[in-house]
């Protein structure tokens, strides 16, 4: 990996620490350069125009979607953003009263707040699979739990703090064996890991482009399996997800994109194509060993100061860092790295509930570097940590 040249193409790198990545990364030159001339030639000829010139371009991000997920581009939906991708997915699938979904400990709050949404129209039941004793999804408890009620099972891989990767293949393996759809959230593993639907074993899966994969905001996309197609009915359509093929009839697509509608932001979808296509080029498993060998030295140095409580679980952590300092508020050491030019983040209890309140957990620090940050960066980091620690005891 050529991080001289992975930074070149990030400009900001030079001027601020950045391990906010979790939330949304820095977009790499190539990834603006494709929006900011996209949009330029909708300024020049107008949009419709712009589109049909570029039109050849727009498919090919099906294509890059569908390299990067081990998949086939009828089984790809490019939406606004992962909540869409989700949500479009899971209102597809037909619940009734008494029917029952399998979530996890560390799910996050937009899905299971759908979860809520639906238990109070139809009647299903949410029931949460215990954790092990490392923290991720108890697979044993997972399968005790399956009978002829459960109708999903619906788990985030990467949670959005608490640095757990949840064991999504081995989930994947259970629903496929007892035919149970598996709905998997990848927003905050796409981009930080390989990601292959076939060792997955899911039926759908749903990703945003700003967050590891270094895309725009306001892009996403859906995964569903071409033989559980069939089995969804979008929960909205319009003229470009279906048909009107007669006064009293429409015809569904016969692709995934039955999950789109026909307006879309074109620069937007080019600028994840490009950040997919060169997430690609550097190669997936090589950005997975880097984020993991950068993630391990913030853990290692941050645990070896004293009042520093480390909060991720589970037996192969990710790029994200969950951490708290003793009588200081998680917003005030966000800030004070600010003040030093380090970006990172905080997480609230509310995005994960269970999980916080399973652990008693307060607004935590997060710290999510991706492969363009260095060493250095990372220890940095470590020593603002120490100096805002120090400083709180005297």
């Amino acid at each position: 990996m050529d991080i001289e040249r992975i930074r070149a193409d990030t400009p900001a790198t030079a001027r601020r620490v950045y391990m906010h990545n979790a939330g949304a990364a820095l977009m790499p030159r190539p990834v603006v350069d494709v929006l900011k001339t996209h949009i330029d030639l909708e300024a020049e000829i107008g949009g419709y125009a712009a589109a049909r010139r570029e039109e050849e371009r727009c498919e090919a991000v099906y294509d890059s979607v569908a390299r990067l997920l081990n998949a086939s581009r009828d089984e790809i939906a490019l939406v606004e953003n992962a909540t869409v991708a989700w949500q479009m997915a899971f209102y597809s699938l037909p619940f009734a009263k008494g029917d029952r979904i399998l979530t996890a400990e560390a799910e996050y709050a937009a899905n299971y707040i759908a979860f809520l949404h639906v238990a109070k129209r139809t009647g299903v039941r949410i029931d949460v699979v215990p954790s092990d004793e490392t923290g991720e999804l108890d697979i044993a408890a997972l399968e005790r739990m399956i009978d002829e009620r459960v109708k999903l099972i619906a788990v985030t891989w990467v949670p959005t703090n608490g640095g757990l990767t949840n064991p999504a293949a081995a989930i994947g393996r259970i629903a496929r064996a007892h035919g149970i759809p598996y709905l998997l959230d990848a927003c905050q593993a796409v981009g930080q890991m390989p990601v292959d639907v076939e060792a997955l074993d899911c039926d759908m899966l749903s990703a945003t482009g700003r967050k590891f994969l270094r895309g725009p905001r306001g892009t996403g996309f859906l995964y569903v399996r071409r033989g559980f197609l069939e089995r969804m009915e979008p929960p909205m359509l319009d003229l470009y997800s279906a048909s009107w093929v007669a006064r009293d009839r429409y015809e569904l697509r016969s692709d995934a994109r039955r999950f789109e509608n026909w307006e879309n932001n074109y620069a937007a979808r080019l600028g994840m194509g490009a950040a997919i296509d060169y997430a690609l080029a550097i190669g997936l498993p090589a950005i997975e060993a880097r984020c993991r060998l950068l993630a391990g030295r913030l853990r290692t140095g941050l645990a070896s100061i004293p009042g520093v409580t480390i909060r991720d679980l589970g037996r192969t952590p990710s790029a994200i860092v969950s951490f708290t300092i003793e009588g200081i508020d998680a917003r005030n050491v966000v800030s004070q790295a600010e003040g030093a030019g380090i970006v990172i983040g905080a997480s609230s209890p509310s995005s994960t509930r269970i999980d916080a309140e399973n652990r008693h957990l307060p607004d935590l620090v997060r710290a999510s570097p991706h492969y363009y940050n260095t060493e250095d960066e990372v220890d940095r980091l470590i020593e603002i940590c120490g100096g805002i620690e120090g400083s709180a005891r005297k």
